[in-house]
């Protein structure tokens, strides 16, 4: 192999963190080494990153054994993408919902919507990138196994995407559920193999609780509901993780990926942690025109973005505001994080009004 091979793959250009941090030494130590659980390798992992040279991370994990034989790659990249994250540090999880003080604030005026989502993927099967088409299918079985057995108000239907008909297709897009094909970097990382077969969507009779099953992770499981009331929606989505995760062990003596390091296992290092994005769209007309609006929010550790997406634009100051952090920090913490954040946010904005 010639010894500018990284070189070529990545030119100047490209400027992704895997190209940063690949060099050659790494990428000769590596490219020999096979995974158990998916047969995947550095090629596949860092794919995507050839195939689309504006690649922000630029490398995806086809299984959990990648983050620990390929860590000479993985670890430069999370380190750096998660703020200095280093090798040695722990993640700890904690979704007790007691622990949440809730600020002395009416947000519900400001607040259109709250929403709250973690990813999950299950202990012995591939992720996204490399899972085979028979485990994708056993992991729709057992999850929706686990759907199935919800009581209470988590209580729902599985509508599978194969063979979806009309008037539920058309239900699920007018009510913002139905998740699309991923884009061109999951399409290169292989996670789009075999659309649209074993994968679906879970909604409760309120639509207040979702789960996506086999889109870019195993499962996005998702808490929303109108107005700012972050304690209902953190508790049901605690429920619910609780009883899918009891479920899956009961019927099959499964575990979610989670290690002491990387927390939550994903299959992009952008999620590893907490998984976890808790978002609002909140009305900040006055605020959001101010010229250092950005830089208000990334102090109180959130990112503002368009209601439609990252590099969106906004919509009658309605702007989508999340945290910023994944991992090194709790569920619970990153919810408090957001919920005094937001209280922060519609106290500039009064005072503008």
């Amino acid at each position: 192999m010639a010894s500018n091979q990284v070189a070529e793959m990545f030119p100047a250009e490209n400027k992704s963190l895997l190209a940063k941090h690949l060099t050659q030494n790494i990428y000769d130590s590596l490219k020999d080494i096979t995974t158990e659980a998916a047969a995947f390798t550095l090629d596949k992992a860092i794919k995507t990153c050839i195939d689309n040279p504006d690649s922000g991370c630029g490398i995806y994990a086809g299984d959990e054994e990648c983050y620990s034989k390929l860590a000479p790659i993985f670890d430069p990249v999370i380190e750096e993408y998660h703020g200095g994250y280093s090798a040695d540090k722990k993640h700890v999880s904690d979704m007790e919902v007691a622990k949440l003080k809730v600020p002395d604030i009416n947000m519900d005026d400001y607040v259109v919507s709250t929403r709250i989502r973690v990813g999950r993927n299950i202990r012995g099967y591939g992720l996204s990138p490399g899972i085979t088409s028979e485990h994708r299918k056993e992991v729709e079985e057992l999850v929706t196994t686990a759907l199935s057995k919800l009581t209470g108000d988590l209580k729902g239907q599985y509508y599978p995407l194969e063979g979806m008909n009309e008037s539920d297709r058309q239900k699920l897009v007018e009510d913002h559920f139905l998740f699309k094909k991923g884009d061109r970097f999951l399409e290169s990382a292989g996670a789009n193999r075999d659309w649209p077969k074993s994968r679906g969507i879970f909604h409760n009779e309120e639509k207040s609780f979702l789960v996506w099953v086999n889109e870019e992770d195993q499962l996005r499981i998702i808490s929303m509901q109108k107005g700012g009331d972050f304690v209902a929606i953190f508790s049901r989505l605690a429920r619910g993780i609780q009883a899918i995760k009891e479920s899956i062990r009961e019927t099959a003596g499964k575990e979610f990926m989670f290690n002491d390091h990387l927390g939550y296992i994903h299959s992009c290092p952008t999620n590893l942690g907490t998984g976890m994005r808790a978002s609002v769209h909140v009305k900040l007309p006055n605020l959001s025109a101010q010229s250092n609006f950005k830089q208000i929010c990334f102090d109180l550790h959130l990112q503002p973005r368009g209601v439609h997406g990252e590099h969106s634009e906004t919509t009658d100051g309605i702007y989508d505001i999340s945290n910023k952090h994944r991992i090194g920090h709790t569920e619970v913490g990153l919810v408090q994080t957001m919920m005094d954040g937001v209280k922060k946010l519609i106290e500039l904005e009064k005072e503008l009004e």
